[in-house]
Formats: structure tokens, sequence, C-alpha cells
């Protein structure tokens, strides 16, 4: 299922509770006081909902086509430069990170020069999107790409590892690259996909080919390994060197702007000093002491916000629901109901997608367990994404009950130390399916 444009200030997307726009920060972070005008913005312009999608970009949530102008206008006012064109991401805190082989920024930036200088200009489908990525604690090899460039430290020395389509761990790998040829040769393949039309992503492109092209003196690709799952935002994390970072994150992908502008305050009263957007709904504050951090963390924790990794809540992924035009179910609803009595679920070893629609928005890959709207009630995937066929449906009445009695089938049977996830897993789709048909 291909998806078209992403929202943005000029082209906002019509929804269930109005306009969206999504925006992406042309800088590293943005100062309280940035982010505190925005939220105000949001405020005055649209329901005052903002959210933090899973790739770290910034949504405002309720607009009109008579407020999206105010919006901007108020975006410029704070000094906040948006980004626009192809997307280009680099890891939340590039530049910062010691751990990382190298500041993907630079090439970030040369990158976005080329394609902007190019002449002819680049026709490029809407969603492309480029992952560069200097490997520090806080990646992004579980984020989906079209062209992934990642730095890698090797007994040759220090080169850049290109790579097409999906995730670091899907990817098909082309080049290793020093770092004066990586421009030269992402453009070359971007040119590929221009002549391919403009829906073409990195999937359509022949890797053997590329790969011939640019690595005809390289044999076999160097084993790399890929290190542990990207983080959870949520934590006070040291870098040393007295270098603290808050991560916290938004509860379902979503804050009021009077949340977070109460805690914008406090956060700068405390000393902190820019605010980072990160994948998986997140906010990176820093400038924090430790013990500046534990209080924010706190105050973060009374506005409703994400703040420690074992908060059940970090595993349930929900798309806007009822805020968007496709949805068939109230995600934030159905969410409150699963913590109320799905405790054994959620016991971090997955995830659980609560989906409006098909589409699967919030979660495209596939999760333990699926719950999708459906024009009668609710439909169950196990083991899949909210686009494949079900395994199970149930009717719009009595879903607490419904959800109580997955809890219950994983409560009743798992082994001493065992995790939910292995005990579905045992237990297996057909015996998942019939406890949420019979609720």
């Amino acid at each position: 299922m291909r998806r078209g444009a992403c929202p943005s200030l000029a082209t906002p997307m019509q929804t269930g509770d109005g306009l969206l726009v999504r925006l992406r920060p042309a800088t590293d972070g943005l100062t309280p006081a940035e982010l505190r005008a925005l939220a105000d913005a949001a405020a005055a312009c649209g329901s005052g909902i903002i959210e933090v999608t899973a790739r770290g970009n910034l949504q405002v949530r309720g607009l009109t086509a008579a407020s999206v102008p105010a919006l901007a206008a108020a975006i410029g006012e704070a000094g906040i430069a948006v980004a626009t064109g192809i997307v280009i991401e680099t890891p939340p805190l590039a530049g910062f990170d010691p751990n990382e082989i190298a500041d993907p920024r630079p090439l970030a930036a040369a990158l976005r020069a080329a394609i902007a200088g190019r002449r002819p200009a680049l026709a490029l489908a809407p969603k492309l999107s480029i992952v560069i990525d200097g490997c520090g604690r806080f990646h992004l090899r579980d984020s989906s790409a079209d062209l992934r460039v990642e730095a890698q430290n090797s007994d040759d020395g220090f080169r850049w590892l290109l790579s097409l389509g999906g995730t670091a761990r899907s990817e098909r790998t082309v080049a290793l690259l020093e770092t004066e040829r990586v421009v030269p040769a992402v453009m070359e393949i971007l040119a590929g996909l221009d002549s391919l039309g403009a829906a073409a992503r990195g999937r359509d492109l022949d890797a053997d080919r590329i790969r011939k092209r640019l690595s005809a003196d390289i044999g076999a690709f160097p084993t790399i390994e890929r290190g542990a799952l990207p983080f959870l935002p949520a934590g006070i994390h040291d870098f040393g060197d007295g270098r603290i970072v808050l991560g916290m994150a938004l509860a379902f992908a979503q804050t009021h702007s009077a949340s977070l502008i109460a805690f914008l305050h406090h956060a700068e009263e405390l000393g902190a000093t820019e605010i980072r957007l990160a994948p998986r709904h997140g906010l990176l504050v820093l400038g924090l002491s430790r013990e500046a951090a534990a209080v924010a963390q706190r105050l973060a924790l009374s506005h409703g916000f994400l703040v420690a990794a074992d908060d059940p809540r970090n595993h349930i992924a929900t798309c806007a629901g009822l805020a968007c035009a496709s949805a068939l179910m109230d995600t934030k609803a159905v969410a409150g109901l699963l913590l109320d009595v799905g405790a054994d679920l959620l016991d971090g070893s997955l995830a659980v997608h609560l989906s409006g629609c098909p589409k699967g928005c919030a979660r495209p890959t596939a999760s333990a367990l699926t719950l999708v709207g459906a024009p009668s009630g609710y439909a169950l995937v196990v083991n899949g994404a909210a686009s494949v066929a079900p395994s199970a449906y149930t009717d719009e009445d009595g879903i607490k009950a419904v959800l109580a009695g997955l809890n219950a089938l994983v409560r009743k049977n798992k082994d001493a130390g065992e995790s939910a996830r292995s005990c579905l897993t045992r237990l297996g789709a057909a015996r998942i399916a019939a406890a949420f048909e019979q609720g």
C-alpha cells in the first residue's frame, strides 16, 4: 500500500479533525522558547493537539484553511526554520553523541546542497527518504529508508556503507565508499530513480547493477555488527563529561499544547537549552544537570509524558484514531482500556498495535497483536501488519472484555519467567483468535 505526499505547511492534509501539518525543523533542535512558541501557535490556530511521529517529525492538528497561514506566520516570527524537499534524516543526537563513528551532519548538508543545485531538478517520490547515520548510541538502524548511508570502521579504515531500501536488517548493500565519493554516488542513484518515474522508490532499483557500477574494485562486503535495537527515548541518559540528556516521549504520540508549554517553562528554569525531536514519538532535552534532569523527569510525568522505559504505554502503538477520516476505531480510548486490563500483555516483550484502519500508519511493520477498526467492530491480526487478512473479528460491544480475555489467556498459560510474546507464540494464532472471539 503506497501512500501519497506528506502533509506540510504548503500542502496540509485533510483529516477527521481538520487540517494536519507536519513540520521538520531544519536545525538540529529547538530552544524551549521556540518550541513553546510553536505550541502556542498550535493552540491559537488549531485544536492544540501536537504529535511527534514515529520518525520524529512534529505534527499540528485541527487547523483550517484560514488558520494555516497564521500558523506559518507564527513559526516564521519565532525564527523556526522548516526543512523542505527530500527527507534526509540523521540521528537525533547527531554531533552530540560521543559514541558516533562520525558526525553525519556535514555529509547530510553536502547532499542537500547537491540536490538543491541539481538542474534539471529531480522529480522523486514524495515520501522518499535518505538516512545518514553516524552509528552512535541513538542510531536509526530500524528506521526504513530508500537509501541508507552508515558510518563504518574496519581494518581498511573509515568508510560509509551505502544500501538500498528497508531497514538496516533488510537492506541491500551496494557500496563501501570514502567520504568524497558518497554524494556523487547518491546523486547517481537519485538520477536513476528520477528516470524510473515520480513513484519509484529504493526497493525498485536494481541493486546488482548499482553494486557493479560503484564497487567494481571491492570483493565481498565486510560483515557488519548491527548492534542493539534502537533506543526507547524515555530515561536519563549520561554521555559522559557532564552531558546529560533527558529522554521523554508523548504517550500514544500526542500531547496538548498546554501540557507541553507548562513543561517547557519548568525545563527552561532548570537549565534546558535545547529540545530535539526523536523517533518513537520522543523529545530529548539537553542542557540539564543530572539533578535538574531528575526534577524535570518528575515534572514531565506529572504532565502526562512517558519518562521511563518500563511504562506500559511504551508498548502500545496507536494512530490518530477518530481524528483521522479513515479511522473506524477510537484508538486512544481502546489504549486506555488495554492499560486497565492488559498488565500481563504489556510486559515489554511485544507491542500491541491499535490501528483505526488497515493502512497501519502508526506501525507499518508486523506486530504480535494488531487490533484494526472494522465496519462491524474490530479485527485481530496475529503476527502481522494491519493490512493483512485478520485472524478473528468481534463486534464493537464489550471490547474491554475482549482485551481482558486476551490478557487472561497469557496470565493463565505462561510458564514461570516466560514472556507474553513467548507464551503467545507457543499458543499459536488459532488459540489467540478463539480467545479474542469468545471475549
